[in-house]
């Protein structure tokens, strides 16, 4: 009889991601973020390296944005930009702490020779859009209701031509997408309903029945924060349970200790953009 965990097949993926080497919790923007928890950037580094070094054992490409003195969260390189089939959807940051990033992403992406395209309202990258290419022909789930604006939505479905849903979060710890929902393969989610209005819980229900639900202990662990490539997920060792869960839906889960990063309000996904060509 073939395993369930045989049936799940890794498809290579190709990351950005950006060294925290000026990475500090120097303002709010978060209920994460403690200015006066100090952060130890000496082992922040050597967390996020052993990321980038288990994403290269998986198989995956890696990318690395150079970091800027001055942007602190710049590490975070899923909200710089969202990219799909090639084209590039700009971030346009919330808090002006962190405006520079997006400039610094633009010139990355052009530097490369993406197709562009410019927001001209609100939205955090990757922070709060998730694409599936192989739910209901291609699907962008869009979070809104803390960073990213929901008219945003619409320009982004303009941009990269998929249909864009538009989720809304409810709860201020969950404050972008990516903190509260994951896709784990091209056509799967996980994701805590908790994070999410009555109407936006109904909608995940009906598109996504197979979904794999997380509790609240391993959302506030930032276990959601992960990324998937249909076999293994990579996670915050934190998030124990959750990990259970995946291998129980077949997923091998690859746990990776990233608590430093965790000071300011993101943890594996929040490390890592993805380039879809």
């Amino acid at each position: 009889m073939v395993s369930v965990n045989q049936r799940r097949i890794p498809r290579k993926r190709t990351y950005l991601l950006c060294a925290p080497e000026h990475f500090s919790v120097q303002y709010v923007i978060n209920p994460w973020m403690d200015p006066t928890t100090p952060v130890d950037v000496d082992l922040a580094v050597k967390q996020w390296d052993r990321l980038r070094e288990t994403l290269l054992g998986l198989g995956h490409t890696v990318h690395v944005l150079h970091p800027e003195p001055g942007l602190p969260d710049m590490v975070f390189a899923a909200n710089g930009a969202f990219v799909v089939d090639g084209t590039v959807y700009g971030a346009r940051f919330r808090y002006e702490q962190r405006t520079a990033e997006a400039a610094a992403h633009r010139a990355f992406y052009e530097a490369e020779g993406w197709r562009y395209v410019a927001p001209t309202v609100t939205n955090e990258g990757e922070g709060d859009f998730a694409y599936l290419p192989e739910a209901h022909g291609g699907t962008i789930l869009a979070g809104y209701g803390f960073r990213t604006e929901v008219s945003a939505h619409a320009e982004a479905q303009e941009a990269l031509g998929r249909p864009v849903v538009s989720l809304r979060l409810v709860d201020p710890r969950f404050y972008h997408l990516d903190t509260a929902l994951a896709a784990l393969d091209d056509r799967n989610i996980v994701y805590y309903p908790g994070a999410f209005s009555p109407a936006a819980q109904q909608v995940l229900a009906q598109l996504f029945p197979d979904a794999v639900l997380a509790d609240e202990v391993d959302a506030l662990a930032f276990g959601l924060n992960l990324v998937g490539d249909g076999r293994h997920v990579v996670l915050n060792s934190e998030a124990s349970g959750l990990a259970t869960k995946l291998a129980a839906a077949g997923y091998v889960p690859v746990p990776v200790e990233l608590g430093e990063l965790k000071k300011g309000g993101g943890s594996v996904k929040c490390c890592i953009a993805e380039l879809r060509h």
